[in-house]
Formats: C-alpha cells, structure tokens, sequence
C-alpha cells in the first residue's frame, strides 16, 4: 500500500472530522443554549414577550461538571480553565481531554490498520491530539485581538462618562451596552457582578482572569489604587487610552517590519514536507526508503526533531513583545 493512499485516508478522515464539528456548529447555532437566550433576548426588546429581571444569576450546568470540579481542585486545572475560558467557547476542559484523545487514538491506529510503521501513527495521532487545543488556542487569540482594539475606546467612553458626572459602576454599564462583542460582555458581567454585591475589587479581579490581556490588568491595577488613595479617575483613564493607543501603533509598526521574517519562516518550515510530497509522487520508491529501513526511520525522526527545534528558535526571533 503506497504513500498516497495513506495520505488519502488521512485526508479524508480530517474531511469527516471537520464535517463532524461544521454540522455541530450549525445545529448549536440554532439550539444551544446560548441562541435560545439570544432569541428570547430579541424577542423581549421586540416586544413579543414580557420578561422580569432577577437579581439572581442563573448560571448554566456545564457538561461533566465532577469531572470539571476535580480539575478545578488542582492549580494546573485552574490555569487550564482560565485557558479554555479566555476563548469564550461552549466547551470545557474535560471535553477538549477527552476529544484529544479520542483523535489521537484513531491517528495512532489509522497507519497500523493501514499496514504502516508505528512512528506514522505517533506522529498522526500527536497532530490530531493537537488540533482540538490549536483551535481553542486560535480562538482565544482572535477573542483577545479583538478585545485589545476595542479597548482604548471603552477607556475614553468611560473617562467621557465620568466627566459627565456619572458613578464608576454607571460607566461600566455604558460600556458593556455601547460596545459591541466580546468587550461588551465582559464589561456587562463586571456591572452585573457590582451590582449584585460584589466587591469591586474583586468583580475588577475576574475581568482581568476573564480578560488575560495587559492593558487590562492595569487598568484593573489602576482603579483599584484610585479607590485606596483617590484622584481623578477620568483623567488616568485617558492616559492609560493613551499609553494603549501607542502602544498598539508600535506594534503595529514592528509587525510590518517583521512580516519578511514570519513570511521565511512559513516557507521554510513547509518547504520539506512540499518537497518530499512531490518527490513521492513523482518517484516512490526514491523516498520510499525513509519509512522501509529502520536507518531512513531514525533520519525522518532526527530531521522532525530538528525542524521542531528550529520552528521554536524562528518564533522566538520573530516574536517582538511590546
């Protein structure tokens, strides 16, 4: 059984999990949870239906919740949720364990039943493991990208609110209905928390776990020292807009500067597997050597360790913290 037919049943495996995961998109869009109490939320603005406000928060049952709950004892399940959490996304740790390793099983017996050497299922049920975290990671990143544009604005707002007259909580709450996804949210948990009892130190301690950004955590620092000692609160929100806004434009500027380096890095880290692709496809039994002799399996492995080696050391070369 050749190359390409492995490469095939890889592929159209991906295919299936992807599709999988597309359609259980679709369906919670329509039927989760949360677009129920989107659309009960239209509906009552529209006035279709009268709805009355508690002051209770009702807080939505997770899946696994003992699962979940002995996680949460430890201090790596803590770090591990706030992880998850960051990216907003209806899933819990337990449920990403256990969908890692359900994938990583299938990559680790998909080569064997396929008649292949066992280093092809290690290295394909590592990936596959890893795909479920890359996407929480991704969304996460996006989430926090987003956050970070939008949050010199929902500063100015709320130093605007204040020279207005209007308490910190009031500002909080123009902040959370004015500003769109996701900082509008976080900002409508932290009035709600405020709201309902409490402390403020400790609602401004959440937004900085909910939200693991800098800006936000001195932003969080900054108000909690203006409560101690006083001062005008407004004006330190404008610096700190400030200070953001250029900030942002710096970094801005390195990434354009940085963008032939992560372009080179890309090419060469997708150049070999391009390479050995068309070189298979071309002349098999060329390559074929590298997963028959047991001296091509120690070369391949060497040659992985080595580029995952290199990936890490251009990465910390392109990445420029600012």
């Amino acid at each position: 059984m050749d190359l390409s037919f492995v490469l095939f049943a890889v592929v159209a495996f991906l295919a299936v999990v992807l599709l999988c995961e597309g359609l259980y998109n679709l369906w919670s869009s329509h039927n989760s949870a949360e677009a129920r109490r989107i659309a009960s939320r239209l509906a009552a603005l529209s006035g279709e239906m009268h709805t009355q406000a508690s002051i209770e928060r009702s807080v939505e049952p997770s899946r696994l919740p003992r699962l979940n709950e002995w996680l949460g004892r430890a201090t790596a399940g803590q770090k591990l949720q706030r992880f998850v959490s960051a990216s907003a996304m209806a899933v819990s740790p337990v449920e990403l364990m256990l969908l890692s390793g359900i994938l990583a099983t299938g990559g680790m017996l998909l080569p064997v039943l396929l008649g292949k050497p066992p280093v092809f299922g290690a290295v394909l049920g590592l990936v596959l493991a890893l795909l479920p975290w890359w996407r929480v990671a991704r969304r996460r990143a996006e989430r926090i990208e987003r956050i970070e544009r939008q949050f010199p604005e929902a500063l100015d707002l709320m130093g605007r609110a204040m020279r207005a007259g209007h308490a910190f909580p009031t500002a909080v709450k123009m902040v959370g209905d004015e500003m769109a996804e996701p900082l509008g949210r976080d900002f409508r948990i932290l009035f709600d928390e405020m709201n309902y009892g409490v402390p403020a130190n400790e609602a401004l301690a959440h937004l900085a776990e909910r939200v693991p950004l800098p800006d936000v955590s001195y932003f969080v620092v900054a108000v909690m020292i203006q409560r101690e000692s006083g001062g005008n609160l407004a004006e330190l929100l404008d610096k700190i807009a400030s200070i953001v806004r250029q900030r942002l434009k710096l970094l801005g500027e390195i990434r354009t500067l940085s963008a032939e380096g992560r372009l080179s890095a890309v090419i060469l880290t997708a150049l070999p597997f391009v390479v050995a692709l068309v070189v298979n496809l071309v002349n098999p039994k060329f390559m074929a050597v590298l997963w028959t002799d047991p001296a091509g399996l120690r070369i391949v492995g060497i040659a992985l360790l080595m580029m995952v080696v290199g990936i890490l050391w251009m990465r910390q070369i392109i990445r420029i913290r600012v």
